[in-house]
């Protein structure tokens, strides 16, 4: 069968995602990196005012001017206390201000969920804070130890002026990201600004695909399979264009068996190959596939899903028991599920530049976003009236909003917690009480 003819169906997605870059993605999820290029800017930032410096009082010596030179001397005098008040103090203020915030830190992950902390690490204002603070250090330290404790304007090489004042200016720049960085850390202990965050990330995520096939698409015999080949770990994020490239030169049509968020090991099937015998050489799928060791949010339509519920979850166990972020979680479920409900789902379609399909991705199912989005909520729920109410609350807004063909998980769900209700609330009234609809949980 042939397939240079085989047209995307209605409806196919023409634009791909941007490629996950992993050395970005490694950047992104470690805390060196910026620190390193603080402190390497910070030398060579030294490193240019004191030749500044050197420079001024050259000019001045030419002309002749000691006059200046020692005015110079005083203005650096004076400064030289604030300089060594910097130098010594700054990595003691590091020490406990990130001492501080990794125990706040530590106690949202615990009341929330452990995938906060990823939230943290990534913070750009976090890591610019770090790294300002360290430069700050490693400069007061560079121009201090510059001072050469000579007062003659005649035989003095250098007289650290300019890069006092840029100490200074610098110790300003720390104070006002200290700020910052302490409204950024207060807002990760919010649960309400967290649950946001996961939600707009995962809109990002959703609105990165565009719209999904209208059917399933329909493909040759699978000939092949390409293998895994790289280390275990959760498939994160596929090269669209590379593989669309490697399918059309092969004269192929290639499936992305497992989903984005699946845990793959060495030897896992990753690719099928139809409309021909051969898959494309290893060469040409090189660098595809992106495993790490935690999902994002670059491809995966399920993982916003994932942490509201774990989030939710959390906040309905006994040691902490705190119904009401369940029901601020439940309302950004609502609110994805709400966006996705007339939306095609299934499988993306990618098209080389004549038009034809070259790879062929599998998106989560509607009702696989249901389940993740409801089922261990649900289990957790029957319990506090206050989530169940939302829940069912919940469930008839997304009845309303899906069409009749995709209604059938929402009222499952709904029958399910029905019976779980009935058998765990003994009183009527209670039963009753439980099962009504309202969206403030209890208004």
């Amino acid at each position: 069968m042939g397939i240079e003819g085989h047209s995307p169906p209605a409806g196919a997605v023409r634009r791909r995602p941007r490629p996950l870059s992993p050395l970005r993605e490694h950047l992104r999820d470690t805390f060196w990196f910026t620190p390193t290029a603080g402190l390497v800017g910070a030398a060579l930032l030294a490193l240019g005012v004191l030749e500044l410096d050197n420079l001024l009082v050259r000019e001045l010596r030419k002309a002749g001017d000691y006059g200046e030179i020692e005015s110079l001397i005083a203005l650096a005098d004076d400064t030289k206390t604030i300089i060594t008040t910097v130098g010594s103090a700054m990595l003691t203020f590091i020490g406990v201000v990130f001492s501080i915030s990794l125990v706040a830190l530590q106690m949202a992950g615990g009341q929330m969920s452990p995938r906060v902390v990823r939230l943290y690490v990534r913070s750009r204002i976090t890591k610019c804070t770090f790294a300002v603070f360290l430069a700050t250090f490693l400069f007061a330290l560079l121009v201090q130890a510059s001072y050469e404790g000579n007062d003659d304007p005649r035989t003095v090489s250098t007289v650290p002026v300019v890069s006092s004042m840029m100490c200074v200016l610098m110790v300003l720049l720390s104070l006002g990201l200290f700020v910052a960085y302490v409204n950024s850390t207060l807002r990760l202990m919010r649960v309400s600004h967290v649950v946001d965050r996961i939600t707009r990330e995962s809109f990002r995520a959703l609105d990165r695909y565009g719209v999904a096939a209208a059917g399933p698409p329909e493909l040759p015999a699978a000939g092949a399979e390409v293998p895994h080949r790289g280390r275990a770990g959760v498939l994160r994020d596929v090269h669209i264009a590379r593989l669309v490239r490697a399918a059309q030169r092969q004269g192929v049509v290639l499936r992305l068996i497992p989903r984005i968020g699946d845990f793959i090991v060495p030897g896992t099937p990753v690719l099928a190959v139809h409309g021909g015998a051969a898959a494309p050489p290893h060469r040409a799928l090189r660098y595809t596939v992106s495993v790490g060791v935690e999902r994002t949010f670059h491809q995966d339509l399920g993982f916003g899903l994932r942490q509201l519920s774990d989030i939710a979850q959390r906040a309905l166990s006994p040691a902490v028991n705190d119904p009401t972020t369940a029901v601020q979680c439940l309302d950004r479920i609502v609110q994805f599920l709400a966006a996705v409900a007339e939306r095609p789902l299934g499988a993306l379609h990618h098209c080389d530049r004549k038009g034809a399909v070259r790879l062929v991705q599998d998106l989560p199912e509607w009702a696989d976003l249901v389940d993740l989005g409801f089922a261990e909520i649900r289990g957790c729920a029957v319990d506090s009236p206050q989530v169940t109410r939302r829940l069912v609350a919940a469930l008839e807004d997304l009845e309303r909003l899906a069409p009749a063909g995709r209604r059938a998980p929402l009222e499952r769900h709904r029958t399910l917690l029905e019976q779980a209700v009935e058998r765990t609330v003994h009183e009527a009234a209670d039963r009753g009480f439980a099962l009504e609809p309202d969206r403030q949980g209890i208004g």
